[in-house]
This record gives C-alpha cells, structure tokens and sequence, in this order.
C-alpha cells in the first residue's frame, strides 16, 4: 500500500505561486475604472483603487511614473490605466502596477487646463473687478517675449511709426518648453520692480495648444495677477485663449493689436487736448462778446454825455481786440510749446537715439543694460542693438582707462 504525500504550502509560498500565475496569465494590461479612494503619499507615489459597478482593485502609480502628469488624479474621475497585475506578499493583495494613466473621454493637458481654469475662477483671478485701468498715457512699456519671435518685430514696427515718444524696455524669454513658464513668470516680477515701467506685454505668436502651453501654466498666471502694473496678454491668435488672457487686465488677439492700444491711447490724448483748446478758445471769445454787448446795453441806458459813451465804447473796442490778440498769441506759444514737446519726446526715445549712430548692449544671461564698465567682465556674452539689426559678442579684455590698449570685441 503506497502511502499519499501532501505538500503543504507556506502562506509565502502560495503567494509567490498566485504572483508567478497572474504574471504569466494577465501580465501588462490595459484597465478601465473610475479613481476612488485616492491618496498621494508624502514620498511621491500616489495609491487607490480602480472601480467599476461590479468590482474594484488596487492601484498603486510610483513617483518616477506620476511625474509631469499633466491633470489631478481625484476620486470620480474615470481614466484608462496601462499597467502590470502584482501580488503585494505582505497583505496578499492583488493590484496593478500603473505606468501609464490618461482620463477617459478627454485628453490629460484638456483636462489640465479645465481643472486650473476652474481653480483660479473659484479663488477670484478672473474677476472684473480686481482688473486694472491702463494709464491715460504710456510713455514706457516692458515686452515680455522671445526677441528673435516675429511678435517683437510686429510691436517694434507699429510704436516707431505710430508712438517713437514711446520708451521700449525687451525682457527676452523663452515663450514654450520647459522653463519657459518659470522665465515669463520671473519677467512679469522683474519689471513690478524696475520702476519707470507704466505697462506691462507679454506676448508670443501663434502656434498649437502644446506651444502656448507655458501660458497656461498656474505659475505665470499668478504672476500676472499679482502684478501692481497693468498687464495686456498678446498670446497667440484668434482661436486661442490661455489662462493669461483671462488673467490679464486687457487681452488682445494679436502681438500688433498689443502696440496699436499704445498709439491709440497716444492719438486719443492729444485729441482731448486739442478739443480742450478748441472749448476754451470758444469759451473765452463768448465770454468777451457777453461782456461787449452789456457794456453797449449799459450805454443805451445811461443817461450820461454823448462824448463819454463814446470814448468807453472806443475802450472797449480796445481792449476787445488786444484780448483777441493776446489769446491768439498765447493759444500758438501753447502749440508751439506742445509741438516742441512731442518732437523733443520722439529725439529722447530709444529707436531715435540709436538712428543718430548710438547702439545699446545688454548682457545675455542677465537681460542687464550695460551702464557702467563696472557690469562686464572677459568672458561676458554681449548683445547690442544698432538702429538696424543687432549682433551678439564675446568681452575679450574691459579697459577702464582710455590710454589702455584694446583688443576689441570678439
């Protein structure tokens, strides 16, 4: 009689057998469910179940796999996961290792942004009325974009012929990728505390929903919104509409409608101070002929010698025509004075000064105008901007003193 052997398994040992079965069964998998249960663990990794109306199963996604995920994982949200079925031997649990995660119905940067978008609304970054009125006149604006972009050249071309009085401050940055957000950001900042500055651009040209991206990125949004300066958004064209649109105290469709509020807020001003003129000068010439017309009035009345009515109305004529010639005398002394103005306004600015042979540099890592020699050093990367074009160079050698040799620029 042949005696029968059990084999008795450790609870290690049949946990192992049920991991090496589903691993060879199932193995990687594509799983549909709805996210309950959600957690995200201090060390990075985020934990909770997947579930539908007749199960559920445990989910776990590591830090290096969540990382750059676009949208918030929260309970009720249904996604498709790509994953791996384990067995955690310490509960003998089963669950999906996930390596891939995208929501179901919608992309995850679409979602992204309708999440952030509603974010931002609840905390009040949209509203009305924390917007801020631009200045009745602007006479130095801060361009935050790239300036090797065609938006820079569109803005540059429109303020030289329409608004030269204009002073223009570029803080180059990179307008997509993945520092981009945190450059724009850090401009915005920059020219809150530059001073001199009476508006803020910040703009790109258009592209796809990926290449506007950085605008729509919490950080710059917030930057914007904090902001004591006014802010227009130029981002993109007529289909495109980013959290820095609705963030912005003014927001336009193109880079060129950007600089055409900037000559219109110039071609408005002049034209209330040309009407303003226009009243006074009115105004004035009623008040003599009101005052004429009494005086005659009063001579009808008066029952006085002929000759001394005659001699104040002669006075009065007098003093009517010298008032007449004193305000037209004025009246051109104010607009030669205003014209002197404007032109000596337009020889002060940026591009005029550099048509007279006059060039500007700047320091490319720091964005820095180059005031003082103090600033530069060998090694220094420049750029300098000609009336036409501008070209970088390498410092060789800085001399502080005119009887010192030179090198040159490389």
């Amino acid at each position: 009689m042949q005696k029968n052997h059990k084999h008795i398994y450790t609870v290690s040992e049949i946990t192992q057998v049920i991991k090496g079965m589903l691993e060879e069964k199932v193995g990687e998998v594509w799983i549909e469910g709805e996210v309950s249960n959600f957690k995200a663990a201090s060390s990075g990794h985020f934990y909770f179940s997947l579930k539908d109306q007749g199960a559920l199963i445990w989910a776990a996604m590591f830090a290096y796999a969540n990382k750059g995920l676009k949208f918030k994982l929260e309970d009720g949200l249904k996604v498709i996961c790509f994953g791996k079925v384990d067995v955690y031997g310490p509960s003998g649990q089963y669950k999906i290792i996930i390596e891939r995660i995208e929501p179901k119905g919608k992309g995850g940067q679409q979602l992204a942004f309708e999440q952030l978008k509603k974010k931002l609304e609840q905390e009040g970054l949209f509203d009305l009325g924390h917007k801020k009125m631009l200045p009745l006149m602007l006479f130095s604006v801060g361009i935050v974009t790239s300036d090797k972009g065609a938006a820079v050249r569109d803005i540059l071309q429109i303020l030289k012929k329409g608004a030269s009085c204009v002073d223009v401050v570029i803080r180059s940055v990179r307008v997509q990728g993945e520092h981009a957000a945190n450059e724009i950001a850090q401009a915005v900042e920059e020219f809150n505390s530059f001073g001199g500055i009476d508006l803020i651009i910040v703009s790109r040209g258009g592209g796809s929903t990926e290449d506007l991206w950085s605008f729509n990125e919490e950080k710059v949004a917030r930057a914007i919104y904090n902001s004591r300066l006014p802010v227009v958004s130029a981002v993109g064209h007529q289909i495109n509409t980013t959290l820095s649109d609705l963030v912005a105290d003014v927001f336009v469709e193109t880079p060129s409608a950007a600089a055409k509020i900037i000559v219109d807020k110039k071609n408005s001003l002049l034209a209330q101070l040309d009407g303003l003129r226009h009243e006074l000068e009115f105004a004035a010439t009623n008040t003599v002929n009101e005052l004429k017309n009494r005086l005659i009035g009063l001579t009808h009345m008066l029952k006085s010698p002929a000759d001394r009515l005659l001699e104040k109305q002669q006075l009065l004529d007098e003093l009517f025509s010298g008032l007449n010639y004193n305000m037209r005398h004025a009246f051109e002394l104010a607009g030669e004075r205003s014209s002197s103005l404007m032109q000596r306004l337009e020889s002060l600015s940026p591009l005029a000064i550099l048509s007279r042979g006059y060039s500007l540099s700047m320091l490319m890592t720091q964005g820095a105008i180059v005031k003082d020699i103090a600033q530069i050093k060998p090694g220094d990367k420049l750029k300098t901007v000609l009336h036409i074009g501008a070209f970088t160079s390498l410092v060789q050698e800085v001399i502080n003193d005119e009887s010192s040799s030179s090198k040159g620029l490389g």
